[in-house]
């Protein structure tokens, strides 16, 4: 007879994130700023990262829990390191390192791209992601959590959006890299994709009305994601109930991919 699995006398909490150390880019606005109520909603310690000190103010008053300050550029790899070592200096470590900032799509075809712009939004949403990754690494300890958030238009590019397309598909590579990397280390590595939500992002799509019957037509729960549909996923990959979770990617998307 076969032997039966050992049951542990208790089970991770899922999403149970109370007391974690957690560093937030792209914090102040749209969907940063949701995931910064829900991490600090549930009693973690939330570091907000973000280019304007006027709004990460702004958000610090109105979050219930201890936070942390930093205005600058994550493309910067100096400040990366800075927000690391400071956060380890107000409280002993980091525990997770969401990777949040990013550029907003500009809709235009190659020939309308202008090169500036290629390069603002991969330096954004995939170089200032690594970097932030690489200062993660240097402080985090056994049990660290990097997530990254990622998009579905890195798997179904929609027409015009060549550039941020390519850096959320690029993500999801270097997710995957990292994941190797940083797995002997007890590093895990995920992202995020959220589908089509109700944040400015969406703005001219949403108000579009062709383009917005477009989305809710490959939407299979046929709505936007709303401001309780996406903090769940970050806050389960950042919890030890995701510790054997690694090089994985997280659809939020009321199944836009499906159909």
């Amino acid at each position: 007879m076969a032997e039966r699995i050992a049951i542990p006398e208790n089970f991770p909490d899922v999403g149970d994130v109370a007391g974690k150390r957690v560093v937030l880019t792209g914090a102040s606005r749209g969907l940063g700023e949701l995931i910064a109520h829900g991490f600090s909603r549930a009693g973690a310690k939330v570091a907000l990262v973000a280019r304007t000190e006027s709004d990460l103010k702004d958000l610090a008053d109105r979050l219930p829990g201890p936070v942390l300050r930093f205005a600058g550029d994550v493309r910067d790899a100096e400040f990366n390191e800075a927000v690391a070592d400071a956060t380890v200096s107000a409280w002993g470590g980091v525990d997770v390192w969401i990777g949040n900032a990013g550029v907003s799509p500009i809709v235009a075809g190659p020939r309308e791209t202008d090169p500036h712009v290629w390069r603002q939004v991969l330096d954004v949403n995939l170089t200032g992601a690594f970097l932030g990754a690489r200062a993660a690494a240097r402080v985090m300890g056994q049990g660290g959590r990097l997530i990254f958030t990622g998009s579905v238009l890195g798997e179904r590019p929609a027409r015009g959006l060549s550039a941020y397309s390519a850096s959320k598909a690029g993500l999801v590579g270097m997710a995957k890299a990292l994941a190797l990397d940083l797995a002997p280390a007890g590093i895990t590595v995920n992202v995020v994709a959220p589908g089509w939500f109700d944040s400015p992002l969406a703005a001219g799509w949403k108000q579009n009305d062709r383009l917005a019957q477009a989305i809710l037509g490959h939407t299979a729960l046929h709505r936007w994601g709303g401001a309780t549909d996406l903090t769940g996923a970050f806050r389960f990959l950042a919890s030890d109930a995701a510790a054997f979770v690694t090089g994985t990617v997280l659809s939020v998307d009321g199944g836009y991919l499906l159909t």
